[in-house]
């Protein structure tokens, strides 16, 4: 029986094994040789001492790749998805490209995902929505195409969403009230368009929502800020929102950054806005406003 355990073992690190090392083989720059040194398959080397590399301390399986920063240029291997102990993914900030393989979606217990700032490219892959225990994903900066995929907003634990600065067009969906755990959105810099979801002024654990830069059109609800009681940041500029600015706002007692600039917002500015206390930022220039802001040093 113990022969038994110790094979199970060695077949589970030969797994996670295996898989580094075809990401490493998909590595076609790595200037400072941060893997081509230190990734190898010797018998002296374990797979927990590599660098970028974290194994739990139960099992011995790896828990956590972070090769962040290392200026690597590359593809993601599909079998990067057989880390079946992952639960946290961080590549950014290299020269990534390529789709992002679906075979991502076996890795049932990652909590983090980030890939922003390399040159990733095709659909969001929609097997992401399988990630039941995800918390933080950020696609931003890279060059993601079509629509938002629906089955994002499965992901019931979510609290960290950002797609900013990629091409990814459509609508934002109406599902997106299911992420009820939102803290921070950030869809700026796309090309989406149609009108604001109204129902994501009802997930009250949001703090920041970054719309701005793309093509959205509609009005604001008069009770915009009913259910939003610790949001801190509103970006909507360089859109096509209009009608008037809801008085409502200063119920937003939290904000900080209130930016409405560059769309189609027509009437008076309201004098509420004065009331925000914690107000730093404020940008509603190249609207069709009238008015001032009443006790308010804000401009």
């Amino acid at each position: 029986m113990t022969n038994c355990i110790c094979i199970a073992m060695k077949t589970n690190i030969t797994t996670d094994q295996s898989a580094l090392l075809s990401l490493k083989a998909h590595i076609t720059s790595d200037p400072y040789q941060f893997l081509s040194t230190n990734w190898t398959s010797t018998a002296a080397s374990s797979v927990c001492d590599w660098i970028g590399i974290e194994c739990g301390l139960r099992h011995r399986r790896v828990t956590a790749v972070n090769i962040s920063n290392m200026n690597l240029t590359g593809t993601i291997p599909p079998k990067l998805g057989n880390l079946s102990f992952l639960v946290s993914l961080d590549i950014s900030n290299n020269y990534f490209h390529g789709n992002v393989p679906e075979e991502l979606s076996h890795l049932h217990r990652l909590r983090f995902i980030k890939l922003k700032l390399n040159n990733f490219r095709g659909e969001v892959p929609v097997g992401i929505g399988q990630l039941s225990e995800l918390q933080y994903l950020s696609l931003s900066n890279n060059s993601f195409q079509g629509s938002i995929p629906l089955s994002i907003f499965n992901l019931s634990k979510l609290e960290m969403l950002s797609m900013q600065g990629n091409y990814l067009e459509g609508k934002i969906p109406e599902p997106i009230q299911n992420l009820n755990k939102l803290r921070y959105i950030n869809l700026q810099d796309n090309h989406l368009r149609g009108p604001i979801p109204l129902s994501i002024f009802n997930i009250s654990t949001l703090e920041t929502i970054g719309f701005s830069l793309n093509y959205l059109s509609g009005t604001l609800p008069n009770e915009i800020c009913h259910h939003l009681p610790s949001l801190e940041g509103l970006h909507l500029s360089y859109n096509k929102v209009n009608g008037q600015i809801p008085s409502t706002i200063s119920q937003c007692s939290k904000l900080r950054t209130l930016a409405l600039a560059y769309n189609n917002f027509s009437g008076d500015i309201p004098k509420e806005i004065g009331q925000l206390e914690l107000l730093e930022k404020l940008f509603v220039q190249s609207n069709n406003l009238e008015g001032a802001i009443a006790n308010s040093s804000h401009a």
